[in-house]
């Protein structure tokens, strides 16, 4: 093992420097580059936010001056580059492709691409990772999706993503409407639904703007530079649509070795995880199945990713353990991949996680592990688990007859989003207990632990409930309760009833009937110790991160109706619902 390359360059700018695309357009890229002659290997990244908007240092002079061209590219239809239409992010998979095999061929450039960046820009890696552009050699995503239908637009469980798409396409649509025009007109009525201040990266919407029924008004609105948002409303289920962007499909096209990057709070956790799994299994060529890292962090979704802070998740402070330098990982996985230096990095433990609660960082062989013993923690009440001051409890003793729990879950009055793994409105940690007063939320919590007890690994709950309603949602919330009482969020999810068995066909509830509902809360790990308390909360609604589901039945982007839905949840012997906890032994 050698040690990683050593800063030995100034760095030279090149603004708006035009890469051709297949259909005849010139997208813009600035290219950043050592102040010596040669070719160098490019480390190429494509974003829509604007190139010039770049930070330095940041993520270019790290690079250019330790020996590599770093080169950043304004998206198809995106300020400096040429397009009528964003249309997000379908036209990343060709303009990906011809970006990369136009960077190999410029004379600064030794043939040598990797691709680099955080959000859209490691969906743009993802993206084009399937075409296998011939000088393609590695990438390195942080924080991106792997189903863009499933975890980007829509949520696993089928609802929809309004708590970040709604004010995120407003933010995109201000450089179109600059160039169509419309700067006078079009642009103060999408901005009078953002609260403010309005210097926020994308600031979230006013709470009359979350509510605005249907939420095929936003799609009339944006039509004119965003027609992408009503096709995105039009295509809630999984299908043809959505399958030439889900990564998922398309494992085995995919023959470079990836190290990607994610954190439990981020709102791309799930792509992540399933990205590097499976690669793991699926990827084209044994190097490449072989040679896939995962690095999961405490963070929430911010920028940049290259220094995280220990402080910035919320309502916590993950220590100083949680600060890394992302930039020392990255340039060691660059140099072994594109210049051949043995870094020592091929051999690092494939998984490298942060265990919360311990504020530790651990190798691990594989994802998930494979010493989980995965326990079900039961539901219990005697039928008064509505609030914290209910008598809901959890517990692994299996249910015998005990009654179910009611409330009523009204669209008009949803339980408020707090925090966890979202965008725009606040991410990460907050304190559980105001959403926990309420009635239409039911609590369950363990007695207090003697022992501490480990989760890490996937997390689902199994419900088994009735509904009044032909259609309605149910969430599941894993909390850790401390001594003093503060209610620490872990993992959640959501279930639309009608996606209940399958993403791709809505399949109605009969109304009153008991159903099974699988939730998924994706992952975490998270050491809960002696003299804290398990909890789990359900409830129906997670407003504004989810749209609400009106409980008719109706299309949920063209309805304006709503109802309220009476749920039942059961937690018996015949029906034992639970939430099944990947605990790793100590």
């Amino acid at each position: 093992m050698t040690q990683s390359s050593r800063p030995q360059y100034h760095v030279i700018v090149e603004k708006d420097i035009p890469s051709p695309t297949r259909d005849g357009l010139n997208l813009m890229a600035d290219v950043y580059r050592p102040d010596a002659d040669g070719r160098f290997p490019v480390l190429l990244s494509r974003l829509p936010y604007d190139k010039n908007n770049r930070q330095r240092p940041g993520d270019i002079d790290y690079f250019v001056e330790r020996g590599y061209v770093v080169v950043f590219q304004d998206t198809r239809g995106r300020f400096a580059s040429e397009g009528e239409e964003y249309y997000p992010p379908f036209w990343e998979i060709q303009d990906g492709y011809d970006a990369v095999e136009w960077a190999a061929a410029q004379p600064w450039s030794n043939g040598q691409v990797g691709t680099m960046g955080q959000s859209y820009l490691g969906a743009t890696q993802y993206l084009l990772a399937p075409t296998r552009p011939p000088h393609l050699k590695t990438a390195f995503p942080v924080s991106a999706s792997a189903d863009f239908h499933q975890s980007w637009v829509y949520h696993t469980g089928g609802a929809f993503e309004m708590g970040w798409q709604i004010p995120y396409a407003i933010l995109m649509a201000r450089d179109s409407i600059a160039r169509q025009g419309l700067t006078e007109t079009l642009l103060p009525t999408l901005e009078r639904a953002l609260a403010p201040p309005h210097i926020a990266f994308a600031p979230p919407l006013t709470d009359e703007a979350y509510r605005q029924l249907p939420l095929m008004a936003w799609g009339d609105v944006l039509k004119p530079v965003a027609r992408y948002f009503t096709d995105y409303l039009t295509h809630p289920e999984d299908g043809p649509y959505w399958w030439s962007i889900n990564l998922e499909r398309q494992y085995a096209n995919i023959d470079i070795p990836m190290y990607h990057v994610t954190s439990w709070y981020d709102i791309f956790l799930r792509g992540g995880l399933a990205n590097f799994c499976g690669l793991r299994q699926h990827a084209m060529t044994e190097t490449a199945r072989a040679q896939q890292k995962l690095l999961v962090g405490p963070w929430a979704h911010r920028f940049p990713y290259t220094s995280p802070s220990s402080t910035d998740t919320g309502d916590i402070d993950f220590g100083d353990n949680a600060r890394i330098e992302l930039h020392e990982t990255q340039l060691r996985w660059f140099d072994y991949w594109l210049k051949g230096i043995d870094t020592g990095i091929a051999h690092d433990a494939p998984v490298k996680l942060f265990v919360m609660g311990e504020n530790v960082w651990r190798d691990e062989a594989e994802w998930p592990l494979a010493r989980t013993r995965y326990t079900p923690y039961y539901l219990h009440s005697q039928g008064r688990a509505n609030s914290l001051h209910g008598d809901g409890q959890l517990s692994a003793v299996v249910p015998a007859e005990e009654p179910p729990d009611r409330y009523v879950y009204d669209p008009n009055d949803p339980v408020p989003s707090g925090g966890g793994n979202t965008l725009i409105i606040p991410m990460g940690v907050q304190d559980q207990r105001p959403i926990e007063a309420r009635q239409d939320v039911l609590v369950y919590t363990s007695e207090t632990l003697t022992e501490l007890v480990e989760v890490t690994g996937p997390i689902t709950v199994e419900l088994y409930a009735a509904s009044s309603a032909p259609d309605t949602d149910f969430t599941a919330k894993l909390v850790d309760v401390r001594p003093d009482g503060y209610a620490q969020n872990l993992a959640d999810g959501i279930i639309r009833a009608r996606y209940r068995l399958s993403r791709s066909i809505a399949a109605m509830l009969t109304p009153g009937e008991v159903t099974r509902f699988t939730i998924d809360l994706w992952a975490t790990s998270h050491v809960f110790f002696a003299g804290h308390r398990i909890r789990v909360e359900i409830a129906s609604s997670n407003f504004p991160r989810f749209d609400r589901n009106l409980n008719t039945g109706a299309d949920q982007a063209t309805s304006t109706h709503m109802q309220t839905a009476e749920q039942t949840v059961f937690h018996d012997a015949r029906y034992p619902s639970h939430i099944l906890l990947p605990v790793i032994p100590r």
